[in-house]
């Protein structure tokens, strides 16, 4: 079984900014996988559903991103899972917007949601997909309004793309584990 939990806020102010890409990912995995996500547990949105047979629990936690840890640790300990059972995806702003990457573990970055993960699990070492939402251009941008922007029309193809090639990686990285999952989806 694996837990795959996609970061973001909840509420329709965050609907579509760059900061929920995590939360875009997991309805795209959802849709494909024929799963609501829409029961309330620990602090989180969740749906259950099968990749190639495999037991996979979706998430979105409902907790707002500087606690994303609470709702991930909780349905991790809920079904006895450990951190090798948990993938994360999450916006990245140190991508190139429409950019992948896939890691086994790592650092937070500097992303509030993988900090508050990292710190209440007690580990890193666990599976993220980061999808890139590039840096702002121009100056009078801050980091916050940035990330809590709306996808601007001329990036939301790109991003559309990123976002569906996101949750085919999840899927990958279910079926054939994260090093296959890296080698077919970290060149795109």
């Amino acid at each position: 079984m694996k837990l795959i939990a996609g970061l973001g806020n909840p509420g329709r102010e965050y609907a579509g900014t760059r900061h929920n890409a995590g939360f875009m990912v997991i309805d795209r995995l959802a849709k494909s996988l024929g799963v609501a996500v829409g029961k309330k547990m620990f602090k989180a949105l969740v749906g259950q559903g099968q990749v190639n047979g495999e037991k996979v629990v979706l998430i979105k936690p409902q907790t707002f991103m500087n606690l994303s840890g609470e709702a991930v640790v909780a349905l991790l300990n809920w079904h006895k899972l450990s951190a090798a059972d948990l993938i994360v995806i999450y916006d990245d702003m140190d991508l190139p917007s429409g950019r992948l990457r896939i890691r086994p573990g790592g650092s937070a970055g500097g992303h509030r949601g993988m900090i508050s993960i990292i710190q209440t699990l007690g580990e890193e070492n666990f599976t993220r997909i980061r999808v890139g939402i590039g840096r702002p251009v121009g100056q009078g941008f801050e980091t916050v309004d940035y990330v809590l922007s709306r996808i601007r029309d001329d990036q939301a193809r790109e991003m559309d793309e990123a976002l569906e090639l996101a949750a085919e990686a999840a899927r990958c990285t279910v079926r054939h584990g994260v090093e296959q999952a890296m080698n077919l989806y970290n060149r795109r």
